[in-house]
């Protein structure tokens, strides 16, 4: 079964959560704008472009956290290039951490991905959004996904107005959560060329 967990970070301190279809889970999960990104995103996991030349990490590739991986990202039908991502930490969070995205979210430990994000192709990716998604002990996927962060703990970043130039960077969080086995990896897998053999990085 798979769930879609939203939290509000506003004054108010309501939080949104919906259960989706079980079909969900299973879908590669895409690369969508944050509510705070003045961009509107009008595509999804399946558009990744081609790979670019160059010494792009291959797809099925395994990392460990650390490692740092270059790969073709499209963000927009005007906005793609390539990235390197690099796992900095996958952190554990406490149960307490996820009361904003209310009831379907008790029993969930949050982990956090924590990472680097640096623009090797030096095309306008400014306000673009990456996420990671968990990957659970012995490689499953999590079956839930979650639009929100954790402020202080896990802040999810878009990409600063200045990421337009080779060697640009920032550094961002994904949350990924779990009711039964332990989150130990990430994975990336954005476009037709990651979404079937996503390049994993692991504890």
């Amino acid at each position: 079964m798979g769930f879609a967990l939203s939290a509000c970070n506003g004054d108010d301190g309501e939080s949104a959560a919906k259960e989706t279809p079980a079909a969900s889970a299973s879908a590669p999960a895409s690369s969508e704008p944050s509510s705070e990104s003045p961009t509107d995103d009008s595509g999804d996991g399946g558009n990744g472009g081609e790979a670019p030349a160059g010494d792009v990490t291959a797809p099925g590739t395994k990392l460990k956290v650390g490692d740092r991986a270059v790969v073709p990202f499209r963000y927009t039908s005007d906005k793609k290039g390539t990235i390197a991502v690099t796992v900095t930490a996958i952190e554990k969070g406490a149960e307490s951490d996820m009361a904003a995205f209310g009831d379907k979210a008790k029993g969930m430990t949050p982990y956090f991905i924590k990472m680097k994000v640096e623009n090797v192709g030096g095309t306008d990716l400014s306000y673009a959004s990456l996420k990671l998604d968990g990957v659970l002990e012995g490689g499953a996927g999590t079956g839930v996904i979650l639009m929100g962060d954790i402020p202080g703990k896990c802040d999810r970043e878009t990409a600063p107005r200045d990421f337009t130039t080779k060697g640009a960077s920032y550094e961002t969080c994904s949350l990924a959560a779990t009711k039964t086995t332990p989150v130990t990896g990430a994975e990336f897998d954005e476009g037709d060329t990651y979404s079937d053999s996503p390049v994993v990085w692991a504890n």
